[in-house]
């Protein structure tokens, strides 16, 4: 192992001895880079090294690079100031570095081939410096991971990007597309590709002035389209002459003008790869999305065909799917993000077809699926994701939230009433009311779920008790006995049904609400501390809070009392017990006398279930190098040997 990294160390003589030549680095900054290498590359001879390693050496050359490039800079700078020509040629150390960085990526590789990030990591190094080991490094990566769709976009980005090479990158794509024919990246890539090629033709005969215009359609041009075909009738000029809805003067029976080559070219193109995308992935519904996608930002001739052909094809192979109808819905009023520019009319114009569509879907497949989409969408209306402001213009807010609630109001109730209500639908139904400040009706409603077919959810009751401690305290923060009473029978009726972990955030609710009610809050622990007699493992985080309120109302003899209870039911957890310690080591620390016994009790209970867990053994070490005596140290070091064996460096003893 020495002979061969002094070997490679020596390899570098004449690279270090250029850099120190031409003054690019120190002597003593070139024995430091001579040491850095020398442990890296002893690291890289190891038996088994690891990724990272590999890593950390060419992270470490990258570095040096730049900063030799930026030094040679500085370097040239000087000595054209000072007349001096600089020097063209290329010396050794300039193209030293890059070498070493493939030869450590190529190593890398060759031991860990399956790592498909190493390989990418590697491919994209040759790219920045434009390095012609790409055209070796690429079949490598292809003969190694033939099923990874991004590798064939990579090659066929790189072949037609770089290299000009459109035949070559057709080539690999459709490579690609016979090892991976499932990929939708790769259909999509290869649409796009092609169609770029085309723009890219069609531009140079623009330029050569032998065409006009280019495939990409404008921003504006789909808006436009679809306004002209709404109002045709508008379009009749006044000698006769029939104008064409593209703005065109057409003289009837009077044959279209040559049709353009490109753009027929372009549809044939879109329908070719379309075909073959949808014999390979008939289900996809996102493959079409992404081609619609594709087609509405070029401008093909017959586009409104074959728009018309895919929009008919989804709807007969995904008509049965409720994503297919929201995904349909929105499209009719497009980007909620760019609507709050539109006039209110045409706005709602786009909104009531979006309503046609979803009704439709609800009559072909009614589903709880569908109401979600439904409601979701109603909410992005009145409050688009992301953004505090509003659909229309402040003026019209109110009335907006109005209309648009009632609306919302009036699907929920339909999805109650088509027997299509689901646990998440009736919680945000009942939450709609609590956000609009209507108490009373978000209290009935809950009632009403609870009582009926969500009984058993945990959701609706949890959002049911805190309506009733609203409700209870919305007049005044002082509660009567028959409000206590009837909260806490309420919560006794739901906790003793559901688990602890199912009902955690119920449980800390109700120890908020009750601290300070001594003779409820008694009730409330018993409760829990009889759940604990079922459950193998208590709910520490829920076991702490009771105890921290029990410490602060009734003191400290009260809350030992209550997690020595905890802890006497079957099976405690060893989180259970590690709280139970940070409380006792915390009042030892501030100066209680009997604290420090406590823990050391708590120390041997858990240990006789948990003795071999290391994290304990040590935590019981610490405690007794920071506040017990030289015996105590010791007698715990010995024990936690003898159990622990091979990991007593953890325990390692320190100077007290």
């Amino acid at each position: 192992m020495a002979d061969v990294v002094q070997y490679r160390l020596e390899r570098m003589l004449d690279e270090l001895e250029d850099l120190e030549k031409r003054g690019l680095f120190s002597r003593p900054e070139i024995a430091e880079i001579v040491n850095k290498r020398r442990k890296f590359e002893y690291k890289l001879k190891r038996p088994s090294p690891l990724k990272q390693d590999f890593l950390t050496y060419i992270d470490y050359e990258k570095q040096l690079d730049s900063l030799r490039r930026l030094r040679k800079k500085f370097v040239s700078e000087d000595l054209k100031e000072q007349g001096i020509k600089k020097r063209k040629r290329r010396s050794s150390s300039d193209i030293a570095g890059v070498l070493r960085i493939l030869g450590i990526f190529r190593l890398a590789v060759t031991r860990f081939k399956g790592d498909i990030h190493l390989w990418f990591r590697y491919l994209e190094f040759c790219r920045e410096r434009g390095h012609g080991r790409m055209k070796k490094i690429l079949p490598q990566v292809l003969r190694f991971h033939p099923k990874v769709p991004g590798v064939w976009i990579y090659a066929a980005s790189w072949e037609f990007d770089h290299n000009l090479n459109v035949a070559a990158a057709r080539a690999l794509v459709q490579n690609g597309l016979r090892a991976c024919p499932e990929s939708e990246d790769l259909w999509v890539e290869y649409l796009r590709m092609e169609l770029t090629y085309l723009n890219k033709l069609k531009a140079r005969k623009t330029a050569l002035g032998e065409d006009t215009g280019t495939l990409a359609r404008k921003e504006g041009d789909v808006d436009e389209k679809q306004w002209r075909d709404e109002n045709k009738d508008l379009f009749m000029s006044l000698d006769g002459k029939k104008e064409d809805v593209d703005g065109t003067d057409v003289q009837e029976g009077e044959s279209e003008s040559k049709k353009d080559t490109f753009r027929e070219q372009g549809s044939v193109i879109l329908q070719t790869i379309y075909s073959g995308a949808i014999e390979a992935l008939p289900t996809s519904m996102s493959l079409r999305k992404r081609f619609l996608e594709v087609l509405d930002g070029i401008d093909l001739a017959h586009s409104e065909e074959l728009r018309k052909e895919m929009m008919d094809g989804m709807k007969r192979d995904f008509a049965k799917k409720a994503e297919y109808w929201d995904w349909l819905a929105r499209l009719q009023i497009g980007d909620l993000e760019k609507t709050k520019d539109m006039r209110k009319k045409d706005m709602l114009i786009r909104l009531n077809k979006a309503v046609d569509v979803y009704e439709e879907a609800l009559e072909s497949m009614p589903s709880t699926e569908m109401f979600s989409f439904y409601t979701s969408f109603w909410k992005d209306v009145i409050a688009p994701k992301g953004e505090d402001s509003q659909v229309f213009e402040p003026t019209d807010v109110s009335d907006k939230t109005v209309e648009f609630t009632s609306r919302l109001f009036k699907v929920f109730e339909k999805a109650e009433s088509m027997g299509c209500i689901t646990e998440d639908l009736a919680y945000h139904h009942i939450s709609l009311y609590l956000e609009l400040g209507r108490l009373e009706e978000a209290r009935n409603l809950a009632e009403k779920f609870s009582n009926g077919k969500l009984s058993c959810s945990v959701k609706v009751w949890v959002l049911r008790v805190s309506i009733e401690m609203k409700w209870t305290t919305r007049e005044s923060a002082s509660l009567s006995k028959d409000d206590l009473r009837s909260v806490f029978e309420l919560l006794q009726n739901v906790l003793s049904k559901v688990a602890i972990s199912e009902a955690e955030s119920l449980w800390h609710m109700a120890i908020k609400f009750f601290s300070s009610q001594p003779k409820y809050f008694k009730k409330l622990v018993e409760t829990f501390l009889a759940f604990l007699t079922k459950e193998n493992e208590g709910n520490v985080p829920l076991s702490s809070a009771i105890v921290h309120h029990v410490l602060q109302k009734d003191g400290l003899q009260r809350a030992r009392e209550v997690y020595k209870r905890f802890l006497a039911s079957p099976h405690p957890s060893l989180a259970l017990y590690k709280s139970c310690i940070e409380l006792e080591s915390n009042l030892a620390f501030v100066g209680d006398k009997n604290a420090l016994s406590n823990a050391r009790k708590l120390y041997e209970s858990a240990l006789t279930t948990y003795n071999e867990d290391t994290g304990l053994w040590r935590d019981y070490y610490s405690m007794e190098i920071k506040m017990g005596t030289s015996e105590t140290v010791n007698a715990v070091y010995w024990r936690a040997k003898k159990i622990l064996k091979d990991t007593t460096e953890l325990l390692a003893p320190q100077n007290l």
